[in-house]
């Protein structure tokens, strides 16, 4: 690429940056927010911004017959911004990829793990999206427009990934000797059985059976007791976040399994559905989080707005029960009119 080209990226990068100096960690938080209110269990969100150097190497790069891979490098490289999650076991990966098409416009999807198998190889597994950011997520109003790329991962392929990618690093401008290579062929192999053998203790861990009316309501017991109350309906929550729920309910002086099961009605439930425009099925506490705020109103963002570690919960909370009140307030007029017209 000619230096005035390369002078024009460094230009356009360089001034990105300053107008977006907390991109990434808008991003992971945004991201985190998606996932757990959709209940997809998920070890952690990873974003970056990509250096200049790394994007100028990027943008010099041609094909064997001399053309540049990317004429217009601010345009059609899509990594500038990328985000890793890394999901405990592979059932997970579907669900990571409905939230994002619900939520994002999907330019490119890619299992790299597919392409691999298919091939006939063991190696690289890893799902890759472009998505463009439109205006479906209110914290990332100030992106609409941005393509952005999301690599999913298990835990398994990312540790294969990062090690494999630190020894032919390592290696330079060598070769990796034949045992090398057959080495990491075997551990691929190994970690695609791993990953099949975790998929199925998690097809396998349903917690099913009797809930004793007298149960404690704590972190521990809470995930248990809501797939007997809920069954499937609800995607459980990442396990860290019960915890949160707890301190939810204990907030709001729900204590005991009957409460907690009048709080889970069929009518409310309905209600917050239809207030909140769920781009998916919300996950268990992002659920009884909006119950809970829909049944205490005021009370209940006055008693959790600090619980967690979100800055913005209080308001967040607040948009949302401006979201009931709306609702609320159509289904009185609606009702009001039908009495009108009945008398």
């Amino acid at each position: 690429m000619a230096d005035n080209g390369i002078s024009k990226l460094g230009n356009q990068y360089h001034e990105w940056l300053r107008a977006h100096p907390t991109a990434a960690v808008e991003f992971g938080d945004a991201i985190e927010d998606l996932l757990n209110d959709a209940g997809v269990i998920f070890d952690r969100v990873s974003p970056r911004v990509k250096g200049w150097p790394s994007l100028k190497a990027k943008a010099k790069k041609r094909f064997p017959d001399g053309t540049l891979m990317y004429p217009r490098p601010w345009e059609e490289i899509h990594d500038v911004l990328g985000v890793r999650v890394t999901v405990f076991h592979s059932t997970a990966i579907p669900e990571a990829l409905e939230v994002f098409g619900e939520s994002f416009k999907v330019i490119r999807s890619v299992d790299k793990a597919a392409q691999t198998r298919i091939s006939g190889g063991f190696g690289y597994g890893s799902h890759h999206l472009i998505l463009t950011v439109t205006n479906a997520i209110e914290e990332l109003s100030d992106y609409e427009g941005l393509t952005f790329e999301v690599q999913i991962r298990t835990v398994l392929q990312h540790a294969w990934a990062e090690f494999e990618h630190d020894i032919r690093y390592k290696q330079g401008p060598n070769q990796p000797s034949p045992q090398v290579d057959r080495l990491f062929t075997l551990a691929a192999g190994l970690i695609e059985l791993a990953d099949q053998q975790f998929d199925e203790i998690a097809a396998l861990k349903d917690p099913s059976g009797d809930t004793d009316e007298d149960v404690e309501l704590n972190a521990e017991t809470l995930p248990g007791v809501l797939a007997v109350v809920l069954g499937g309906r609800f995607p459980r929550s990442r396990s860290d976040h019960y915890r949160f729920l707890s301190e939810l309910l204990e907030a709001n002086n729900v204590t005991s399994l009957g409460q907690l099961q009048a709080l889970l009605n069929a009518g409310d439930i309905a209600f917050v559905h239809e207030a909140m425009h769920y781009r998916f099925r919300p996950g268990q506490v992002r659920l009884i989080d909006d119950l809970l705020l829909n049944k205490f109103g005021k009370k209940h963002i006055d008693a959790t707005w600090s619980i967690g570690d979100r800055a913005d919960r209080r308001r967040r909370l607040n948009g949302r029960f401006k979201n009931l009140q709306a609702l609320r307030a159509h289904s009185a007029k609606d009702s009001e009119r039908n009495t009108r017209e009945k008398n």
